[in-house]
């Protein structure tokens, strides 16, 4: 993506189009239009992304790696959970699982399709890819962590009986989540930023051109806050008729959650897709597993103090298929991403188990 000293004039409409479908919809202009305005509201979802991608190249080429993906992955992510304790806060204890829910969704869209479609677009192109191993191994150690502890654990602890935790146990886990996600974050970007660094593609005119100016640097975060919010809202405002379409297909009701957190990560994505796409692997990577570890590092500790406060059970505890689904996740990833180098092989295999992922939620 070339950068130049001015934002093209799409990239701000589509933030202002999406905030005005938004408002219209609050003004009870879908009720009025009907169909028609779902098809407004899905065209807008998606120019926000597109236009989010855009502003997040922008301030990435400014700012540096790994800076750049970690503002992204933790925009998309600090809107989500706000998203997801004003859920739960409206909906009241009959919600207190969707943040396990979704953090589960969110992980394996990540860790399979996003990495998989990744590792197959770059393997296509350039054959071979390498990347630093030390920073994936990192940031997997990470996830893995944190993911079997929140989602895996509360099936086996005996002091409160289901997949929960007690008190103290939850306030334990959303500490250590904590913990672990934030000393992952000052090993990416203070203490061993290197890890972290792609390499430089020789073809890639986004890594040489010039960074941006300052002034078009801060326009194009505000306008990166300004769509990822809009993409957000606007899935949620479109979460009712997609549910009304997959139910009327005769499909779970799970596979809603699945595209709507799809649909969230979009930006995070198709900007990760494009780093594969132009040989830079690491950007990619760090995109992915940083957007999954911001998903699964936030998320929990921000709802276990949501039940906490409100004195509700929060089940965190997945079944036994999502378990050995993830567990499998977690196991091919450290293999595939095991020795700095990767193919179509690797890329074919995490594919594979998201296609598996979604069939099992379609068919159980």
């Amino acid at each position: 993506m070339k950068i130049s000293n001015s934002l093209p004039a799409w990239t701000i409409a589509a933030p202002v189009a999406a905030w005005l479908l938004l408002a219209g919809k609050a003004a009870g202009l879908g009720d009025m239009l009907g169909g028609t305005y779902i098809v407004l509201l899905a065209a807008g979802l998606f120019a926000g992304v597109l236009a989010a991608v855009f502003h997040a190249e922008v301030v990435a080429h400014r700012i540096g790696e790994p800076y750049g993906t970690l503002v992204l992955a933790v925009a998309v992510t600090s809107i989500e959970v706000a998203l997801i304790v004003s859920l739960m806060i409206a909906g009241g204890e009959a919600t207190t699982g969707l943040a396990r829910d979704t953090v589960y969704a969110a992980v394996m869209l990540i860790l399979n399709g996003m990495v998989g479609i990744c590792l197959l677009a770059g393997a296509r192109r350039h054959g071979e890819q390498r990347f630093t191993q030390t920073g994936v191994s990192a940031a997997l150690a990470t996830l893995s962590a944190i993911a079997v502890l929140t989602m895996v654990l509360p099936n086996y602890t005996t002091t409160t009986p289901g997949p929960v935790y007690s008190s103290s146990q939850l306030v334990f886990i959303a500490v250590i989540s904590l913990v672990l996600y934030g000393t992952f974050v000052l090993v990416q970007t203070v203490r061993h930023r290197d890890y972290f660094l792609p390499e430089l593609a020789a073809g890639d005119e986004a890594v040489h051109a010039p960074p941006p100016p300052l002034k078009v640097t801060w326009w194009s975060g505000a306008l990166l806050l300004a769509c990822l919010g809009s993409v957000v809202l606007l899935a949620k405002s479109l979460s009712p008729p997609l549910e009304a379409a997959v139910l009327a297909l005769g499909a779970p009701k799970a596979l809603v959650g699945i595209i709507i957190a799809a649909v969230v990560l979009l930006p995070e994505g198709i900007a990760a897709f494009q780093a594969a796409r132009a040989n830079r692997l690491q950007t990619s990577l760090n995109l992915a597993l940083g957007s999954a570890l911001a998903s699964i590092g936030l998320t929990i500790p921000a709802v276990a103090i949501v039940s906490l406060m409100n004195g509700w059970t929060l089940s965190l505890g997945i079944d036994t298929k999502s378990t050995v689904l993830l567990l499998l996740s977690i196991i091919v990833a450290t293999l595939s991403l095991g020795n700095g180098r990767t193919t179509i092989m690797q890329g074919m295999v995490h594919v594979v188990i998201f296609a598996v992922y979604l069939f099992i939620t379609i068919v159980p």
